[in-house]
């Protein structure tokens, strides 16, 4: 995909969920593996300095302040990262940052990065340079951990099935492309591996999967 179709994609998956954003927890997936999601991450136990990446509506965040010495929590849209302060009490552990994720970069490192179905929507064009990124935001023996899907239901494919590129809409009928890669436990890691990264990503019961590791 050109730079120039690939960044109008990519800004109209930041406005889809700008404009998503009040009726986003509507749409939460009701299937089995999301206790398995939550095990998964009780047992890495994201401890230290936290950066979490695309918050989005803070589903996540009040659960790494568990474990956290401080969580930063990144989002290009204003309203999630105004839903995700309304889901974290007052705690002074936590800084919300207003930036777009391919174009932020940080000003320290972390012991841990997470990112919580947002690796889905990463364009493969991009997946190296993000995980570059993620590199960047690590201390030495950081760790990182992320959950996700590949779930996408036959109306929003505008394609075929293997597309990246689909379509979704809000409750007034208004329609954006977003990014959704249909990625699969064994072809991540061996994606992942082929960057430097020692990462094993685990599916559920359910249409999820989540990953957790280090650099190699």
């Amino acid at each position: 995909m050109a730079d120039d179709e690939l960044a109008s994609l990519l800004a109209e998956q930041v406005a889809y969920y700008r404009a998503r954003a009040p009726e986003y927890l509507e749409g939460a997936l009701d299937v089995p593996g999301g206790e398995e999601l939550e095990a998964a991450l009780g047992t890495f136990a994201p401890d230290g300095d936290v950066l979490e990446l695309a918050c989005g509506p803070g589903t996540w965040t009040p659960r790494l302040l568990r474990d956290a010495a401080s969580l930063t929590a990144v989002d290009s849209s204003p309203e999630m990262l105004a839903l995700a302060r309304e889901r974290v009490p007052p705690d002074d552990r936590v800084h919300f940052t207003l930036a777009d994720v391919f174009a932020w970069r940080p000003q320290r490192r972390y012991d841990v990065v997470f990112f919580g179905f947002w690796l889905s929507h990463v364009p493969l064009e991009r997946f190296a340079a993000f995980w570059a990124l993620v590199d960047d935001c690590l201390a030495p023996d950081g760790r990182v951990f992320f959950a996700d899907d590949a779930y996408r239901t036959p109306d929003e494919l505008i394609a075929d099935a293997g597309s990246a590129t689909i379509r979704r809409r809000c409750n007034d009928g208004s329609a954006y492309r977003v990014i959704k890669v249909p990625h699969t436990p064994r072809e991540l890691e061996r994606r992942l591996a082929a960057l430097g990264w020692s990462i094993r990503v685990t599916a559920t019961e359910g249409p999820f999967f989540w990953g957790a590791g280090a650099r190699a």
